[in-house]
């Protein structure tokens, strides 16, 4: 089975200077742990529940918090037409949940561990292509 079978084309973009608060409140009322960061000086980024997670820990104001403060900008991208062999192995080595998914230089989804392990269960009905 391939990425494009397991991830979700529906994703969340945010902007930079949204604050962690309005990120967070995006990402819960949508059921997503993580949101694709558009930032026209810094590329295509990435911004988890973790990193929400790990700014609030730290004492740090949700409210006063800009999203690009705690982008993750080093992204590591997945093909569509990756396996989601290759995909499971780059979370893993990488140490993260989830991947955005480029096609042709354009985000075209993310796909999560959990998205793999619903194809490999047998719970998640591949998407047409």
């Amino acid at each position: 089975m391939l990425v494009r079978d397991a991830m979700s084309t529906v994703v969340l973009t945010v902007g930079p200077a949204h604050t962690l608060r309005q990120a967070a409140a995006l990402m819960s009322a949508r059921r997503v742990g993580a949101a694709i960061v558009h930032d026209p000086d810094a590329g295509i980024g990435i911004l988890t529940e973790r990193d929400i997670l790990n700014s609030v820990g730290l004492g740090q104001d949700p409210d006063r918090e800009p999203i690009h403060a705690h982008t993750t900008n080093d992204v590591v991208f997945a093909a569509p037409t990756w396996t989601l062999e290759e995909a499971a192995r780059a979370m893993a080595d990488g140490g993260f949940r989830h991947l955005i998914v480029l096609d042709g230089g354009e985000p075209a989804g993310i796909v999560s561990v959990r998205d793999v392990i619903r194809c490999w269960a047998g719970t998640r009905t591949p998407q047409p292509a």
